[in-house]
């Protein structure tokens, strides 16, 4: 059940490529080695000006992405390292970003939290 809400900075100019969406979804499904159709993704993109970093920042060149996942239970700190470290690269490179500039957030179990259809 994971889902993920993926933030891109734009690059000026820069014009996401339809089906990145899609992508993700995959990239990140196999991952989290989930079964199909039970990795969602939401993508947004934000405007360079709709982005900042205290210190007059970013630095030039740089625009980052942030995933945010959400997962019915959270795995272990040394199994979240791994999966993050993968899923930074897989979304780096469906991207065209560093994996640098990657940047993920795990969010609260969502167990007990998340009413599928209106059902917990």
């Amino acid at each position: 059940m994971p889902v993920l809400e993926v933030e891109i900075v734009l690059r000026p100019g820069e014009v996401l490529p339809s089906g990145l969406a899609g992508e993700l979804a995959d990239r990140a499904g196999q991952v989290f080695h989930a079964p199909l159709g039970t990795t969602w993704v939401r993508l947004r993109s934000l405007e360079p000006g709709s982005y900042a970093e205290n210190g007059g920042g970013p630095p030039q060149g740089v625009s980052p992405v942030f995933v945010a996942v959400l997962k019915r239970t959270l795995p272990g700190m040394e199994q979240r390292r791994t999966e993050a470290a993968e899923l930074a690269a897989a979304v780096a490179q469906a991207c065209a970003r560093p994996v640098e500039n990657v940047h993920i957030l795990y969010l609260p179990e969502g167990s007990g939290r998340i009413a599928f259809g209106g059902k917990l």
